[in-house]
């Protein structure tokens, strides 16, 4: 027994087939093969024949070497250093004039 593909299985085929287009695995009329194919199957297994020899989508996540870079700061921690700088900047300058 054969699971019945909806519309959406259809679309992530059809979008994933695009993004194998794009990186150069399929030509154009390759893709519309399957496009064609994908639009017209009716079980997830029919589906599945279209993409079997295409690898299968990365894991989404952060590169390495993003990983190994500290967090950037936060816009909150920024604006307190800001304030902070501004009341030394403004109590020197009082106690310059109170002299």
């Amino acid at each position: 027994m054969s699971i019945r593909a909806s519309d959406d299985d259809r679309e992530r085929i059809v979008a994933a087939l695009e993004q194998h287009t794009g990186a150069g695995r399929l030509t154009l009329d390759e893709f519309a093969e399957r496009a064609q194919v994908a639009h017209a199957a009716r079980t997830l297994g029919e589906l599945a024949a279209v993409v079997h020899d295409l690898p299968a989508p990365a894991q989404a996540g952060p590169p390495q070497a993003e990983l190994s870079q500290p967090p950037a700061p936060r816009r909150e921690l920024l604006m307190l250093l800001a304030v902070a700088a501004l009341t030394l900047l403004i109590l020197g300058l009082f106690m310059a004039l109170s002299r």
